[in-house]
């Protein structure tokens, strides 16, 4: 079953508060040289909506569809990302798109993949201001290192545009020890040559 987004239900919150902005600052950890949007009108782009909090209500910066509504974000993080919310801002009119899916570390995803389950979806309220935010489910989105954003369709018009998609959750460094390890134990090591006698002699612990 799709969820929906929901506001934060505090009438007393600012929406502008330099903590939310914090939380919505993922986009800073984005590999940006390798993010891909399919279908934009304009090239590059989909990159622009990736932007600070504080930038969202600029509608300067936007994508928009191509050939028809859809829209389809391949996001390679620096690296591992716990996400736990998403807001995308859209326009007033029918552009907006009516319908998210979530795919987890599925890299370099097509429009021929999309038939493939969603690691989650929500049916989309539009929201010009960023008020709507969409909880993703925590459990599944841990240890992410590339996300893909599918908008199937929007409202109704033939074109969707969206200005912008801010990422929540915390993030971590990927550390690839194990790369080294492996090619340090790929080197000879004479201890494989030694005399069998010697095995049952007690060599003191360094």
């Amino acid at each position: 079953m799709a969820s929906r987004g929901k506001c934060c239900g505090d009438p007393n919150h600012q929406h502008d508060d330099p903590e939310r902005g914090i939380q919505y600052s993922l986009y800073t950890k984005i590999n940006t040289n390798d993010l891909e949007c399919l279908n934009e009108s304009t090239e590059g782009s989909g990159k622009l909506v990736f932007k600070p909090w504080e930038d969202r209500l600029n509608r300067e910066s936007f994508v928009e569809s191509d050939a028809d509504e859809e829209l389809l974000f391949n996001i390679p993080f620096t690296g591992s990302v716990k996400l736990k919310g998403i807001i995308v801002i859209g326009d007033s009119s029918d552009s907006h798109p009516s319908k998210m899916r979530l795919f987890k570390n599925r890299e370099s995803m097509t429009f021929d993949d999309v038939a493939l389950i969603p690691d989650q979806e929500f049916e989309m309220q539009k929201d010009t201001e960023g008020l709507l935010e969409y909880v993703t489910k925590v459990v599944t989105f841990n240890h992410v290192t590339h996300l893909t954003i599918h908008f199937p369709k929007n409202f109704g018009e033939e074109h969707t545009r969206i200005y912008y998609i801010g990422l929540k959750g915390e993030y971590a460094e990927v550390h690839r020890h194990g790369v080294t390890i492996c090619n340090y134990e790929l080197r000879p090591n004479m201890s494989d040559h030694k005399n069998p006698l010697e095995d049952n002699i007690n060599h003191p612990v360094a």
